[in-house]
């Protein structure tokens, strides 16, 4: 079985996650990413959140899996001589800098196209063309201008950023759809592209469900939410809590244990096809006959009452015992799961979501394995590259002689 991308060369300028995020996952389908730092400091997260002295960090580590490392100085004379020819050698060049950054350096995408017209040129930047096009954007930054931090939250309480990296690793995999899309187009045109992905962009992707609550408020309020009957809503798509957002009611409730685990909870929806069953299960069968209970609609005044009846039934059964329980009744739930009881799941292991990989300095660690599954395109994730591993084997490749690449290691260029 051949991988997916094969023969496709990735020029990577990328540095910490979203761009990182993107080409390791072109890497992971076989890609040839060839990953560009500067020589002696590399890239920043190489030394960030160190758990280990003077060893590449996990932030660097698992995010550059399966690349090449090589170390050039773009500002020299010889390492932009070296520069040119990478791009003339690769098929894709993808970077997160500051904006306007490598035009700077001497390299528009007028400059790029002319050195290769079949090279795409990909880029994540905080906001697409308009008044904040030129302001630096950080993950929780992207978070908040997307959308989400406004609609994430208790009720009357402050906005939240998530746990999930929805503004880099998010952005980073929209980039690297907007790649592959290039690639194939080029198949019949020919001809590389420019691909832009604003991080703003990417996370109000991931809230489009938000943007659709704001259009129903101009409507009427929204019936789904806790705010509905009892409190009122404002002029914005408000914070909901835990509830599910797609009109069944559904919270988080402890379970057994949560006096000293915080993570002893779990999420449970009440749909309506599955609520006589869930009634029953808790000690409720007297719903079932209650005009009170026995409807959606008599029960939307009392969300908070339903969920503390249902909470003082999963306070005596573990997390994972509801689960049991609840599933073979169509009651959608699901335990809320620690970082560390994910870590220690064989399932996980076995589909090479989460993946052990051994590195000659760190040992052996964890990492998040390729979240795309196809059949007859396997993965590998392999270790992350020192910094300029292969710079005299990439520099050979593209044309220079030893007595050239000791002459740009001389000059300082690599």
């Amino acid at each position: 079985m051949s991988k997916a991308l094969e023969g496709v060369r990735i020029l990577d300028m990328t540095h910490v996650q979203s761009g990182p995020t993107c080409t390791q996952l072109l890497a992971w389908f076989g890609a040839d990413v060839i990953k560009v730092e500067r020589p002696g400091t590399g890239d920043a997260t190489r030394g960030q959140l160190r758990d280990i002295p003077d060893v590449d960090s996990l932030y660097f580590t698992m995010l550059n899996h399966n690349k090449r490392g090589i170390t050039l100085n773009t500002k020299s004379k010889s390492g932009k001589e070296i520069f040119e020819k990478l791009i003339k050698y690769c098929d894709v060049m993808v970077e997160n800098f500051a904006p306007g950054a490598l035009d700077r350096m001497g390299f528009s995408w007028e400059r790029i196209q002319a050195l290769n017209p079949r090279m795409i040129y990909a880029s994540v930047k905080g906001f697409g063309p308009g008044p904040f096009q030129d302001c630096k954007v950080y993950e929780n930054v992207a978070q908040c201008i997307g959308g989400a931090a406004s609609t994430t939250g208790m009720i009357g309480d402050v906005p939240l950023v998530s746990g999930a990296q929805i503004g880099d690793s998010g952005t980073g995999m929209n980039l690297a759809l907007g790649i592959v899309t290039a690639l194939f187009h080029r198949t019949h045109s020919g001809k590389g592209q420019r691909v832009e992905c604003a991080m703003q962009d990417g996370v109000l992707n991931l809230c489009r469900v938000k943007l659709r609550d704001q259009q129903r408020l101009a409507h009427g309020p929204l019936t789904e939410y806790p705010q509905y009957p009892n409190g009122e809503f404002g002029a914005a798509a408000p914070r909901a809590g835990n509830s599910s957002g797609g009109g069944q009611p559904g919270w988080i409730v402890k379970c057994k244990g949560w006096e000293n685990d915080p993570d002893a909870y779990s999420y449970v929806i009440a749909q309506a096809g599955a609520f006589p069953a869930l009634a029953k299960v808790i000690g409720h069968e007297d719903w079932l006959e209650d005009p009170q209970w026995n409807t959606p609609k008599a029960r939307l005044p009392k969300l908070e009452e339903m969920f503390g009846e249902i909470e003082k039934w999963t306070m005596t059964k573990t997390k994972f015992e509801v689960m049991d329980i609840l599933n073979p009744l169509n009651v959608p739930c699901g335990p809320i799961l620690s970082m560390k009881e994910i870590a220690e799941e064989p399932s996980l292991r076995k589909t090479g979501t989460i993946v052990e990989v051994d590195h000659p300095e760190r040992g052996k660690y964890l990492s998040v394995g390729n979240p795309i599954k196809l059949s007859d395109s396997p993965t590998d994730v392999t270790r992350s590259p020192f910094l300029g591993e292969h710079t005299d084997t990439v520099l050979g490749e593209i044309g220079m002689s030893d007595e050239q690449i000791a002459e740009a290691r001389a000059a300082g260029a690599v």
